[in-house]
């Protein structure tokens, strides 16, 4: 890991250990190996206000991130040349697995609304920005439209809608990111369950449809997988 990384690692991962060891570990494994979490913070891709909804938040790591970048940022412990957090964000989580949104509770406390909820009924308010992170992959075809089209109505005008999912059209990288989510299905007990994915261009093309203007970017640095971040922001209509 980077050394200027560090003190926001530690003060991201810290507050897990309330939650067992397990959690504690987890989301060090996340920040530490998974690149998409910091690329956030140092690529500026979140507005400083508003409301913030990451759907399918787990234990609360990307939300964690975020509390822990305030505190940093107004210490004077901030990685140089990276913009500013953002610090008004009214941040809100929702996670289907309850066990999952408890820890995400006891490890934000007050800095974070964490809501136990399935994305596809969940009602959205009004915001300047969402994040989803690996999990429209569990939702066949139908329904991965239905949350994007939630989204796209709840988003303002000019707010941004960060996707990130594998890109199926990614040859190699793409098998072995399936081979990956098999495994770690087989470990949840659910070695069969079916996964929905999409190529690069037809999440595009499906974003466009939605009223967003879309640019991809490939997040899979340090990876073998076929990560892609779509930067979505809501056009006017």
């Amino acid at each position: 890991m980077d050394p200027k990384l560090r003190p926001l690692f530690e003060a991201a991962t810290r507050p897990y250990a309330s939650a067992g060891k397990h959690a504690w570990y987890f989301s060090r494994g996340k920040l530490r190996h998974d690149p998409v979490y910091f690329a956030l913070l140092e690529r500026g891709l979140l507005p400083d206000g508003g409301r913030l909804f990451d759907l399918g938040c787990g234990a609360g790591i990307l939300l964690a991130l975020l509390n822990a970048a305030r505190t940093e940022y107004r210490s004077g412990r901030w990685p140089e040349h990276w913009p500013a957090p953002p610090l008004q964000l009214d941040m809100h989580g929702i996670e289907l697995h309850a066990d999952r949104a408890g820890t995400a509770r006891k490890v934000l406390g007050d800095a974070a609304n964490v809501t136990s909820g399935d994305i596809c009924d969940v009602a959205l308010s009004a915001c300047s920005a969402v994040v989803v992170l690996d999990v429209l992959l569990y939702l066949h075809e139908a329904a991965q439209r239905k949350v994007l089209e939630r989204v796209a109505a709840a988003l303002r005008c000019g707010g941004v809608l960060l996707l990130r999912e594998a890109d199926a059209g990614a040859g190699v990288a793409f098998r072995m990111t399936q081979w990956t989510e098999r495994v770690a299905n087989g470990w949840r007990g659910q070695p069969w369950k079916r996964l929905y994915y999409r190529s690069a261009a037809q999440w595009v093309r499906l974003l466009e449809e939605l009223g967003f203007a879309v640019s991809a970017q490939p997040m899979n640095e340090g990876t073998p997988f076929s990560n892609m971040l779509f930067i979505a922001q809501r056009l006017p209509g």
